[in-house]
């Protein structure tokens, strides 16, 4: 009746052995060193990034917000986490330090 569907057959307990922990102990270092190298360690490194370059803000700088905004920065308040940014000569923002992603070299503003 099985036209499509193999038999299965038992295995003999003699026949063969079980897969032992020692296998299951390898696997699951490889994975574990392989879940460190693609993903914990490059985000760990880009968070470090981030908080040098948010650590790093002067004034005078030229920045790009996560928003898209560019700006110059007028004022950074150290015990704050905010900055005060110009857009142009006639409208200022405020913005958290940690919303900047970039660094512009100087002179960006003027190019644009």
């Amino acid at each position: 009746m099985s036209l499509f569907i193999s038999n299965a057959y038992a295995q003999s307990a003699g026949g063969a052995s079980q897969g032992g922990g020692m296998e299951m102990l390898i696997m699951l270092a490889v994975f574990g060193l392989i879940f460190y190298f693609l993903l914990y360690r490059p985000q760990a490194k880009r968070v470090k990034e981030h908080k040098n370059l948010v650590a790093s803000l002067s004034k005078g700088d030229e920045v790009l917000t996560q928003g898209g905004l560019v700006g110059k920065i007028t004022k950074v308040a150290d015990d704050k986490d905010f900055i005060e940014v110009a857009l142009n000569e006639a409208s200022n923002i405020v913005v958290q330090k940690s919303s900047v992603t970039a660094v512009l070299p100087k002179g960006t503003m003027k190019s644009l």
